[in-house]
């Protein structure tokens, strides 16, 4: 974690320390006090607060107090603070800042913000519109106070210092930042990413609701045309569309990346259904929105390749092509309260040694890429695919876990070869279990989905593609419908186990999870040793 570290920014009067110091607490989870909320209560009865006012006010409490008037109403609301990024903004004396080092000790950082008062007067005649009381008549007047006039002396004493004349905001946070040792700089692996290794619906959401306590954060991408399943624990079935499958599972952060494609009516309602919190739920600004058009021409257009028609590729070919039409989720106001850049929820996480699950969609063998054109989906479903919608560096993968079925399926209609393409009554008489030609529907479109035999040379590619190091096997009770009782390795059926070796050799991974039936509770082996 990070260590707590109280941040004492000080300058001058438009030199940019109050954007610091919201920018620091925006960006790191920090909490922002203000040195002039303590000023306010000190105004007599129907005083209007002014620029002046306030400076006269802050020097009388100086003399009076030697500058303690700061740390001795702060101290109690700094030390009560949950957040490890404090910030005091600002101090205008080294006596402030030297009464909160006696408080905290090597906790304070300072740090002096400053430009040349020629860029500082601009400043400030652009902003004062924007004030949040009544301002001087011009800055020249701002300066003409004593204490004021010798802020910059203060830049001497700073254990950061910098010039913000050249910068942008972002630049001037990242610059301190670094300083202050709030970046991560490690670039530890601390990335788990879950992939489908057949033609989707290996069950990725049943394993990713599985393994999601164990995160601070899950991440998902892709679009909607993918619907996760998750047992719930009150025994309700839930299906994801856009959420990521462990939302129910925990409450870790949830962040859907710049590269995913949302339909806003349905994933506001995935929203509200699950009770997921504007603070828990970022979506990256330059998410790209399906309009209803999208669909219109989805279901014209590709009824030939079986697809789940919700306007994820046709919103992502006008993506591409930059257009007019483009709408992301930085232009939905609906979606407003929940849109946060994923690089800074993932810096958070990075430099808080967070562990992240990136959770894909769909299969190795729907890669737009690397399967059967064109029965192919819109983007390339491997982890290199999801980590770049992500924004995450492949350095930072710590396991890949290949989701692969144990007889692939595709989406009923001409959704694409199967190598051998077998019925459900074949799987039925095989495993012994009833009833999956009812079940066997896609989430999507409620369509009987096609089986086929397990397909080997379809997932040793899938392993050149994602070099995983851990297999999640699952729907082993349609190899023997006996699998659903076995709860250890040893319990299933010495077929499966054969199966399950020859999946290793043809990987070269290990088969860490067996899922042995899509039920409430120890539907899942765990054989892992992470």
């Amino acid at each position: 974690m990070v260590q707590r570290v109280v941040i004492v920014v000080s300058g001058p009067v438009a030199g940019g320390k109050s954007l610091l110091a919201r920018s620091l607490a925006e960006r790191f989870g920090g909490i922002r006090f203000s040195t002039r909320d303590l000023l306010v209560p000190h105004l007599a009865e129907g005083q209007t607060p002014t620029r002046g006012t306030l400076q006269r006010i802050g020097a009388e409490l100086d003399e009076r107090t030697n500058g303690r008037w700061v740390v001795d109403g702060l101290s109690r609301r700094i030390f009560d603070a949950d957040e490890e990024v404090v910030i005091v903004d600002a101090a205008r004396i080294a006596a402030q800042i030297e009464g909160l080092r006696q408080a905290f000790g090597r906790d304070v950082r300072h740090v002096h913000v400053t430009a040349p008062r020629k860029v500082c007067a601009e400043r400030y005649e652009n902003r004062r519109s924007e004030a949040e009381f009544e301002e001087a008549a011009s800055y020249a007047a701002v300066v003409a106070d004593p204490t004021e006039e010798r802020i910059d002396d203060l830049g001497a004493m700073a254990d950061v210092a910098v010039d913000t004349e050249r910068d942008g905001p972002d630049d001037v946070v990242v610059r301190v930042a670094a300083q202050l040792g709030l970046l991560d700089r490690e670039h530890a692996s601390c990335v788990d990413v879950i992939v489908g290794g057949s033609y989707g619906s290996e069950g990725k959401g049943n394993i990713a609701f599985h393994l999601a306590p164990e995160y601070d954060l899950l991440l998902r991408v892709g679009g909607p045309n993918a619907a996760h399943k998750v047992y719930l624990a009150s025994g309700e079935i839930f299906t994801h569309f856009s959420l990521p499958s462990g939302t129910q599972a925990g409450d870790a952060r949830l962040a859907l990346g710049p590269g995913a494609v949302v339909y806003p009516p349905e994933l506001l309602d995935e929203i509200a259904r699950c009770d997921v919190s504007s603070s828990r739920l970022s979506i990256d600004p330059l998410v790209m929105i399906i309009d209803d058009a999208d669909k219109a021409r989805e279901a014209e257009k590709l009824g030939g390749i079986a697809s789940t028609k919700s306007g994820t590729g046709f919103a992502t070919a006008r993506r591409i092509m930059r257009g007019d039409d483009v709408r992301l989720a930085r232009d939905v106001p609906e979606l407003h309260p929940y849109v946060r850049p994923t690089y800074e929820i993932l810096e958070q996480a990075y430099a808080s040694r967070q562990r992240i699950m990136l959770e894909g969609t769909q299969g190795s063998g729907l890669s737009l890429f690397h399967g059967p054109y064109p029965y192919v989906t819109s983007r390339d479903t491997n982890v290199a695919g999801c980590l770049a919608e992500a924004g995450i560096a492949p350095s930072r993968v710590r396991r890949v876990v290949l989701v692969v079925r144990t007889y692939p399926i595709r989406v009923g209609g001409t959704s694409g070869p199967l190598t051998t393409e077998l019925t459900w009554e074949e799987i039925e008489e095989r495993s012994g279990l009833k009833g999956l030609a009812e079940k066997e529907l896609t989430s999507k479109t409620q369509r009987l989905r096609r089986v086929g035999e397990p397909e080997w040379d379809l997932l040793r590619r899938a392993a050149l593609l994602n070099a995983p190091t851990d297999i999640a096997l699952t729907f082993a009770d349609y190899l023997d419908g006996r699998n659903v009782e076995a709860w250890r390795f040893e319990q299933l059926t010495d077929e499966t186990i054969r199966f399950i070796e020859e999946v290793e050799r043809v990987t070269g991974a290990r088969v860490s999870l067996i899922s042995t039936g899509f039920m409430q509770y120890r539907g899942i082996i765990d054989r892992r040793q992470w």
